[in-house]
């Protein structure tokens, strides 16, 4: 992404932050005219969340340490906060102005309206506070999937391949050491013959990886027949070179529109993901990566982005693994997500070939799940035999 286009984007996305910042800010003063301390209280505290996030992004590129670390923390905390509080304080400024026409408010409302508007205040605050906890702490212990699927293809002398899939890890300065070793935990307790990372492994850059020594970490992933991974769009962000080259460290094969032909059984085939097209890099067809393979064995695809599905059906994949929709993170942004993508999350079959989309196990932006649960996938195939 050119340097003007960041700067953009970034100009658009800050602005809009500070814009919906504002409105949530103003109700509330307002709510609180009558407050005398904690009306102060409150702008202080409003103040130093919303500022959290942009000033330790900032710090950070000058000198990472704990006290950035917490600023990013909080203010990623923050952002779910901040997407709870805006649908609040919206209802509620429609309720007023559906009130203003119908006068539908019953009397004790109306006639103590400083004091209701304190209640609605204190009762948004409480209740967006509990959401994001009860998200924040369905973040941290991701879930099994376990789905069994058959593909009518031999695969040399393995009748049943046991896959374990985890996508959209996002490790950096939010997902730490002590959150991947219980991903790792959780993988290596399902005993997997094969391990597959359909991209986003990496959230941003990689400094935070290298401070906390992840590729020692990722080490321990345990896998008979090896562990595969794709690139996401986050991998791009702070530069992909050095994301795969630290990734690769970890002990993990990244396939970047290339395939490999594990046990001389079946293909695992890795696409380069669409930012690749953006960041001038290119990425192949399908056509073209698998062209050569022998059609005869098991065809495994790794695509971060699951757009285009058909593609798949088209060039023979037997099994299509995908991430990157998070399914929305956060309710009821998963609606947006149904809307597009043909498949936000779940299974889907077209034709001969099974899709899978996971919501992935990690976050991105605030580590708060509330239409999902982080989740690993065990897929275990069953093949024609011998």
């Amino acid at each position: 992404m050119k340097t003007s286009m960041f700067v953009i984007f970034l100009s658009i996305v800050l602005f809009i932050y500070f814009v919906v910042n504002f409105y949530i800010f103003k109700r509330g003063w307002q709510s609180l005219s009558g407050a005398g301390t904690y009306r102060t209280i409150f702008l202080i505290g409003f103040l130093f969340l919303v500022l959290s996030y942009p000033l330790g992004r900032f710090a950070e590129h000058f000198s990472r340490n704990g006290f950035t670390e917490f600023l990013v923390y909080l203010g990623s905390i923050y952002l779910g906060i901040m997407v709870y509080a805006l649908f609040f304080v919206l209802i509620i400024d429609l309720l007023r102005l559906v009130n203003h026409f119908t006068g539908f408010f019953p009397g004790i409302i109306r006639q103590n309206g400083q004091k209701s508007a304190e209640f609605a205040t204190l009762f948004v605050a409480v209740v967006t506070v509990l959401i994001v906890l009860a998200g924040h702490i369905n973040t941290l212990y991701p879930r099994i999937r376990t789905m069994e699927l058959a593909i009518p293809k031999m695969a040399g002398n393995i009748s049943e391949l046991n896959v374990v899939v985890a996508s959209d890890i996002h490790l950096g300065t939010i997902i730490r050491n002590g959150h991947l070793e219980r991903i790792i935990d959780r993988i290596n307790s399902l005993d997997p013959d094969i391990v597959l990372l359909p991209g986003d492994i990496v959230d941003e850059d990689v400094g935070p990886l290298i401070d906390q020594n992840m590729s020692v970490t990722l080490e321990k992933i345990k896998s008979r027949l090896g562990v595969y991974a794709i690139t996401g769009n986050h991998e791009y962000f702070g530069g992909v070179e050095r994301a795969v080259a630290y990734i690769e460290k970890g002990n993990i094969k990244v396939l970047q529109d290339t395939l490999v032909k594990v046990a001389d059984a079946f293909y695992v085939i890795g696409r380069k993901d669409r930012m690749a097209e953006r960041m001038g890099n290119g990425r192949k067809s399908l056509a073209d990566i698998m062209s050569g393979v022998d059609h005869k064995y098991p065809l495994i695809l790794m695509d971060h982005q699951p757009y285009g599905l058909d593609e798949a059906r088209r060039n023979g994949v037997d099994l299509q693994l995908s991430g990157h929709t998070h399914h929305g993170q956060l309710f009821p942004f998963n609606y947006i997500t149904k809307a597009v993508y043909e498949l936000s999350w779940g299974y889907l079959r077209k034709g001969s070939t099974n899709y899978y989309v996971s919501c992935g196990v990690g976050t991105w932006g605030p580590p708060v799940r509330t239409n999902s649960v982080p989740e690993i996938v065990q897929i275990k195939l069953r093949f024609n035999q011998n």
